[in-house]
Parts: structure tokens; sequence; C-alpha cells
């Protein structure tokens, strides 16, 4: 099972039917968990998302954190790290923090960081671009022609 747990409400709009056009054809299904924002002090509301992130992502999953300081894939490379954890028997559950990032015991239980570059995005086209590189990657390992390979 795939999951994305992220700090958040997405509202109607183009970015929830983006998410939800990706969503329907990914297998196995990708799953979304929004999580209230926490109030309070800088340090306080993180430790606050990081901790309802990683109550919602409990049980037979490895945990991914999208983290600015992560690893930067390509799709191929990307598709691979998923099917591992996958040949593994678990889900894969992608930790998206608030608006102040994840804390460190959230990123400290994560068995992978990954980052979609050093450029900052809003949390919303996160979800969006995730949801695209989790339905390419499965298509790469499906061996379905969406993802090209070479450059034209």
């Amino acid at each position: 099972m795939l999951l994305i747990a992220a700090i958040g409400k997405m509202r109607q709009g183009p970015e929830r039917e983006l998410v939800t056009r990706y969503r329907t054809r990914i297998r196995p299904r990708l799953e979304i968990t929004e999580l209230s924002e926490a109030r309070g002090a800088l340090t306080e509301k993180r430790r606050q998302e990081g901790s309802a992130l990683l109550h919602a992502t409990r049980g037979n999953y490895q945990r991914v954190a999208l983290d600015e300081g992560g690893t930067v894939f390509d799709s191929i490379g990307f598709a691979a790290a998923i099917d591992k954890i996958l040949s593994h028997g678990k889900g894969v559950a992608f930790l998206i923090g608030g608006a102040e990032g994840l804390d460190q015991a959230a990123l400290d239980e994560c068995a992978l960081k990954i980052s979609f570059g050093r450029m900052t995005w809003p949390h919303m086209m996160v979800r969006c671009m995730l949801a695209e590189q989790l339905y390419r990657a499965r298509s790469i390992s499906s061996g379905h022609p969406y993802h090209r390979a070479t450059r034209p």
C-alpha cells in the first residue's frame, strides 16, 4: 500500500483534481491522510505535527520523509527505491510536514528522506508532484510506456 500523510487539508480545485486523477491510476492504491495543522510556537507546532504524522503511519509501513535535505532521485531511481520497499512486504508512507517542515523526531523515524530539489514548493503542489511521480514510478516498474527514459 502507498500512503501520503500530510499536514493540511486540500480544498477543492485544480491541485485536488490532479492528485485524484493520479490516485485512481496507481497500483497498489494510493491513500491520502490529511491532518490538521497544529497551533503554537514553531518548535511545538513541528513537534505536534511530527507526532501526528508518525501516529498516522504506524503499522506495516516504511516511512519516507519529503525533506529539502533528502536524496534527489531521478524517476528511475525513485521507482527502484519504491520497488525495494514494496518487495519486502511493507507499505510506503510518505510524510509531508506543514509549513514549518518536519521535526527531527519524525525525520529520525524515516528510513528514507527524499527531496524534489532545493527550491521551496507549496505543500499542496508537493502532493501533486508526489502523486505524479508515484504514478510514473509504478508505470516504470510495470513496463508501461508512460515514462520516456530518453529525451526526444
